[in-house]
């Protein structure tokens, strides 16, 4: 993808979001931030009944075009994921996903959402049982 594309694709999925918008009944909510700039995201998780794999997945925030298009690019992505492949999900290529060369100035930025979601399923995997915490 050219240079431009990624900003392009960063633009679009920060006017349109996917996966935006309080989830009814989550397992777990994490939000992350920084105050210096602004930029604030809330992951919202639910889990299948067995408590591995995430049934649906939202957020809200707001602050830059990439820390918000982060958000709805990564919620798409982990849409019935498990909690281990989110686990293993690493920075590096969070920020090659967005486009490291437009991003590379700002991972701070461009990781937020990753590492909240990752509290989200920290917040989980504190739970006894996933579908159980629920009752």
């Amino acid at each position: 993808m050219t240079r431009e594309e990624t900003i392009d694709l960063l633009l679009e999925r920060s006017r349109s979001p996917r996966h935006r918008g309080r989830l009814e009944a989550p397992d777990a909510v994490a939000s992350g931030g920084h105050l210096e700039c602004g930029d604030v995201v809330t992951f919202f998780l639910r889990t299948e009944p067995d408590g591995e794999r995430i049934q649906a997945v939202s957020f809200e925030g707001e602050g830059c075009i990439i820390s918000q298009a982060a958000a709805s690019l990564l919620s798409e992505t982990v849409e019935n994921a498990t909690l281990t492949e989110i686990e293993a999900m690493g920075y590096p290529e969070m920020i090659d996903a967005l486009g490291r060369e437009v991003v590379q100035g700002r991972p701070r930025c461009a990781t937020l959402a990753l590492g909240t979601l990752k509290a989200a399923v920290t917040k989980l995997r504190g739970q006894s049982g996933g579908a159980a915490a629920r009752s």
